[in-house]
């Protein structure tokens, strides 16, 4: 459990210099940035974020996501799983549009090609006036709010535009056969405590992934570790394999 809290206190740090940080993350800005032909800090941040994913999977989203830092404090008002199903695809609906606006806009755009990862911030610190207070609580209010009305982590199953870099660059990972970072489980140890879903801040139904031998295959499993810390049985750990070999 040492893990997890560990875990908890790098996401509530995250969070807290959100107000530094909020336009790295910021899905508009890097429009605006593109328009100049400007590689900027969330340019930069997503890129890297895919990079990492195709080794790391969405292990960004457990430990070091302000959102998911605020969607987990939000799980103390409203701790019941958000619904999974057709609305999990809603944030790759937003992906695509937002990819395709990005590409638009970066080829009718002007100026020579160039890099600012300190673009629109002062000294690097993104909300400095006090009408960026508006834009940041409304980007809480956006986040919060799904995690308050469906329940766990709701923001990162059906709206987050971040999220998709991560599963994409996972996916590829494993179509080209390389170590990733992902839970194994052994289901022959399991005694269907259900530990393992009341634990998992995705609000993902873990014990029926370890009954399927779905081992490193769900998409929205953020390898946050939860599961295995909690498990009585050691039933679930941590593996850094390619996922075929896992398998044998």
């Amino acid at each position: 459990m040492k893990r997890q809290k560990i875990r908890r206190a790098l996401l509530l740090i995250s969070f807290l210099l959100f107000p530094v940080t909020i336009w790295y993350f910021s899905p508009y800005l890097i429009i605006q940035a593109a328009s100049e032909h400007i590689m900027n800090g969330s340019f930069i941040v997503f890129c890297t974020m895919f990079l990492a994913s195709i080794f790391l999977g969405r292990a960004w989203c457990g430990y070091l996501c302000p959102a998911g830092g605020l969607q987990e404090c939000a799980a103390m008002a409203n701790d019941r799983p958000a619904k999974q199903g057709w609305r999990n695809n809603i944030k790759y609906v937003i992906w695509v549009i937002w990819i395709a606006a990005i590409v638009i806009t970066f080829v009718l755009g002007k100026n020579d090609v160039t890099i600012d990862f300190l673009y629109m911030t002062d000294h690097g610190i993104s909300v400095t006036e006090i009408y960026n207070y508006i834009i940041y609580y409304g980007v809480i209010l956006l986040l919060v709010a799904p995690a308050l009305i469906h329940g766990k982590r709701a923001a990162c199953h059906y709206i987050c535009w971040m999220a998709p870099f991560m599963v994409i660059g996972s996916k590829i990972g494993q179509i080209l056969h390389l170590p990733q970072l992902h839970m194994q489980a052994d289901r022959s140890k399991c005694i269907s405590c259900k530990k393992c879903s009341k634990a998992c801040p995705m609000g993902l139904a873990v014990d029926e992934m370890v009954t399927k031998n779905m081992n490193g295959k769900c998409s929205e499993c953020i390898q946050c570790g939860a599961c295995a810390d909690v498990c009585p049985k050691g039933v679930i750990r941590y593996s850094f394999k390619n996922m075929t070999a896992d398998k044998k």
